[in-house]
């Protein structure tokens, strides 16, 4: 089965906000993700489900809608969730998963532990 990942954040008018997304779906691809889509729910594209057809256009016979958000606010469980139904009934053959937001996962601790180091090695009175 041909697995695509959608990655999915808020969007943002300012196209250097949207930049972390596009450099997060390259190093997915980088580690062997073959399809890897960025796209936006709001303010920029492609949209998700403009993100959700050029899934299906590469080939995929399943995709990962995967939030690049931090907690399951309204968009995650409302929005994001429509985007999968109104896309898994354009394309009824295709498999359309909805995984969980960056949330309170463990590793993440870890990297804004390592942000605070960053910012108190920055500082001047270091």
């Amino acid at each position: 089965m041909t697995t695509a990942l959608l990655l999915i954040a808020h969007g943002s008018r300012n196209a250097q906000a949207n930049d972390d997304l596009f450099h997060v779906a390259e190093e997915l691809r980088r580690r062997g993700h073959r399809i890897v889509v960025a796209s936006f729910l709001e303010l920029a594209e492609p949209s998700i489900e403009q993100g959700g057809r050029l899934c299906v256009a590469q080939g995929a016979q399943q995709v990962i809608l995967t939030p690049y958000f931090l907690s399951a606010g309204i968009h995650v469980r409302r929005d994001l969730t429509e985007a999968r139904e109104r896309l898994a009934e354009e394309f009824p053959l295709v498999e359309f998963l909805l995984a969980e937001p960056m949330g309170r996962h463990p590793l993440l601790i870890d990297v804004v532990a390592q942000r605070i180091h960053e910012a108190q090695r920055a500082s001047p009175r270091a």
